[in-house]
């Protein structure tokens, strides 16, 4: 029986294997809601706090820098010490920077709290991947990544009314305390529930230790040999990444603030169309993931079914921002907000299965790599649309890079080679490739 054929899609959804998978699905949402609290609450925060856009924009691009300087250890760290201790380390961070930013009093304090949520969140994508290269079979890995990617844009589309509601009950600082204990919680479940190996879990089956790859040896990290081959591969793919980034941040930083400025909406109106735009954007992560597999079943062909699917959700999201620039119709304008972000999620599941497709044994240190480029992205991105309004007073002007980024995107996703895999470290087994 082919690994295409034994593994079907309900595996990911029931059994041991699904309540594992629902545990990351929970760890994108809420690390998402954690990432997006701070774009909703800014008006007031803003006002509170007396700061100018730019200033805001720093504060965003905080939690950006630590995201991109981190990437590559964490990620790294995920494959040495396993997704089970680094991402209880990392939801410990991410956590406690959630908590502080309650506690915040000035534009420092504010940075400093956004600066150790990045830290935390590094490489839990990149370590989450190299989980799920041990508890997902091979032939299922991008409609995985699109769903836990869609959890993530359904925690963005739903965290602006949830932070909107809170706010009257706890204020805007108690809501972020409360969001805090939330990703507490999310840990202690994590140390519980989750193990390394598959085969060390009390409650797994044989029939799905069939579906699953062979683990041994795959918490070595990669040696310089190994790991220089590694960065050239996923150069490609990194830089795909960084387009896609950059356009998406412009989204989870600044959307409620470009509703209220060029529309004047009140802050419950912007969250309710945010909450529409990024529901659009988690319907797109489910569509990739399964058309990226869909692909690969009918032609067997890996490359092609990663490429041609970044390539029809860059081009759709690139046709859909040219209106923001020319129109100024409020429902016009969300709709096409709304399908330009439907088409750029429907990138993510594809690219986050190629850093899993190049090298299956180092998951981590692969995706840490590539995500660099979205914490590289979400420190210029947001901070270069706060200046530029400031310059020019023109909201929409970013969105003509996005653009170009888009553009460029298409032509490097051609360079990305998802069906050459790397070769192991020493010691690596082979078993682990295939499941």
């Amino acid at each position: 029986m082919t690994a295409i054929a034994s593994a079907p899609l309900r595996c990911l959804f029931t059994g041991t294997i699904g309540r594992i998978y629902l545990l990351l699905c929970l760890m994108f949402f809420i690390e998402y809601v954690d990432r997006v609290n701070l774009s909703v609450a800014a008006p007031l925060i803003k006002s509170e706090l007396d700061l100018s856009n730019t200033q805001l924009g720093l504060a965003f691009s905080a939690f950006g820098t630590c995201y991109a300087l981190f990437q590559i250890v964490n990620g790294t760290l995920g494959d040495r010490l396993g997704p089970r201790l680094m991402l209880t380390l990392c939801g410990t961070l991410w956590a406690a920077g959630t908590l502080m930013t309650g506690f915040t009093g000035g534009l420092a304090s504010l940075i400093l709290a956004r600066l150790l949520v990045g830290l935390g969140e590094a490489g839990t994508i990149p370590t989450g991947a190299s989980a799920m290269t041990r508890w997902i079979p091979k032939a299922r890995r991008g409609v995985a990544q699109g769903v836990t990617h869609a959890s993530a844009r359904l925690a963005a589309g739903l965290t602006p009314p949830l932070v909107v509601a809170m706010i009257p009950l706890f204020g805007w600082r108690g809501a972020f305390m409360v969001l805090g204990l939330a990703s507490l919680a999310w840990i202690v479940a994590w140390v519980v529930y989750f193990r390394d190996d598959p085969r060390a879990h009390r409650a797994i089956t044989p029939t799905e230790l069939d579906l699953l790859p062979q683990v041994e040896a795959m918490t070595a990290a990669p040696g310089f040999a190994v790991y220089r081959e590694l960065v050239w591969r996923i150069l490609p793919v990194t830089l795909v990444f960084f387009c896609h980034a950059w356009t998406l941040w412009l989204y989870l930083s600044w959307l409620p603030s470009f509703l209220a400025a060029s529309y004047g909406l009140d802050l419950k109106d912007s969250a309710l169309f945010t909450s529409g735009v990024f529901l659009a954007g988690m319907c797109g992560d489910a569509v990739g993931g399964l058309l990226t597999d869909a692909i690969y079943r009918r032609t067997r062909d890996l490359n092609k079914a990663r490429r041609d699917a970044v390539i029809v959700g860059f081009a759709g999201s690139l046709l859909c921002l040219l209106p923001v620039l020319f129109m100024h119709d409020q429902t016009i304008v969300i709709l096409t907000l709304g399908a330009a972000l439907f088409f750029l999620e429907m990138t993510e599941g594809p690219i986050w299965a190629v850093p899993i497709d190049i090298a299956p044994h180092h998951a981590g240190s692969a995706g840490g790599v590539m995500s660099t480029a979205a914490g590289l992205a979400a420190t210029i991105s947001p901070f270069a649309f706060g200046l530029i309004t400031d310059l020019t007073g023109s909201y929409r002007l970013p969105f003509a890079l996005s653009i170009g980024l888009l553009a460029a995107g298409i032509g490097l996703a051609f360079l990305m080679r998802p069906d050459r895999p790397i070769r192991a470290a020493p010691g690596a087994s082979e078993a682990a490739v295939v499941p």
